[in-house]
């Protein structure tokens, strides 16, 4: 399974860079588009872990994506100065930016998770949504990172060979340890946290584990969408951020990888083909979802094989 799933990573980075090499001559909206489907991916896949794998229920995503975007947009314009964007120094500074942003969202998953991850349920989620509000307030009214106003003039750095690499990154991750011996751990949490302590195995150790993954890879996450975007203000993430990946999630269905990065595609493409409907373009996106919840709620992309009977 490992070299297999190295070769689908050799071959999606390979893909996304000559695709990026051709990228100047792409319409600059679809190419936005696509660098926030990639975005998207890295979020979904990420939560997924958390909420499908190992059976949590995280509202507070777009948290650490907010911990991973304002730190690596501060340190960012804090060295600009002596690294120019398009320089070898600028690049390498982006990715200095890009795992600082992941590392410090990571202690603040852990810093969250020791403490909340020993409750389950509707508990956690209360937990997790009041800490993604607190992250939020935070940057509000800290000076350091523009208080309201948010930070203004991030580089541009962020290429689609960026985060398309950063996705497959994500998933190859996220897939080879729940597919490895000790992730079988979180599918053990997952299906029944008392059967797994009877067998030795720690819930909460797995828990935090997953939480701590989980947020660096949104950290990263946020590092790409401040210098996509280039202007961040903590209003853009509220709850409602939360919320648009835990749909991807449960749309996509829980634990299904393959289905989650499908529903990230979806309902990130979604929004854009709607915009000729500019008055109803909200009412008619959250109707599909709802539909698609009534119609599919065990998510629109999971699909159970039938078992066969001997004859």
């Amino acid at each position: 399974m490992n070299s297999g799933a190295k070769r689908w990573l050799l071959l999606a980075i390979v893909v996304a860079f000559v695709t990026s090499c051709f990228s100047a001559s792409f319409n600059r909206y679809y190419l936005g588009v696509a660098i926030d489907v990639g975005i998207s991916t890295i979020m979904a896949v990420s939560l997924n872990l958390i909420n499908g794998h190992t059976g949590q229920f995280s509202l507070g995503h777009a948290g650490f994506m907010a911990v991973g975007g304002f730190t690596a947009a501060r340190l960012t314009l804090t060295l600009s100065s002596s690294a120019p964007p398009d320089s070898a120094q600028g690049i390498a500074l982006f990715v200095v930016a890009m795992l600082f942003g992941g590392l410090t969202a990571a202690i603040t998953g852990l810093a969250v998770g020791l403490p909340s991850l020993r409750l389950r349920g509707d508990y956690l989620a209360i937990v997790t949504l009041g800490f993604g509000e607190i992250i939020r307030v935070v940057f509000q009214t800290s000076e350091t990172f523009g208080a309201a106003t948010g930070l203004t003039g991030i580089p541009k750095q962020t290429t689609l060979f960026w985060a398309m690499s950063v996705a497959a990154v994500t998933v190859y991750v996220v897939a080879c340890l729940v597919n490895s011996t000790y992730g079988r751990g979180f599918i053990a949490v997952h299906d029944d946290e008392v059967a797994a302590s009877a067998m030795g195995i720690s819930p909460t150790r797995y828990k935090v584990t997953a939480f701590v993954i989980g947020a660096f890879f949104a950290g990263v996450a946020g590092a790409l969408y401040a210098h996509h975007k280039q202007v961040l203000k903590p209003d853009g993430f509220d709850f409602m951020k939360s919320i648009d990946y835990v749909v991807m999630v449960i749309l996509g269905g829980m634990g299904r990888t393959a289905g989650v990065i499908i529903a990230a595609v979806l309902l990130t493409v979604l929004p854009e083909f709607l915009r000729g409907f500019a008055e109803y373009r909200m009412i008619i996106y959250s109707l599909l979802i709802i539909a698609l919840m009534l119609l599919r709620p065990q998510g629109l992309f999971a699909f159970q094989k039938k078992s066969q009977t001997r004859s």
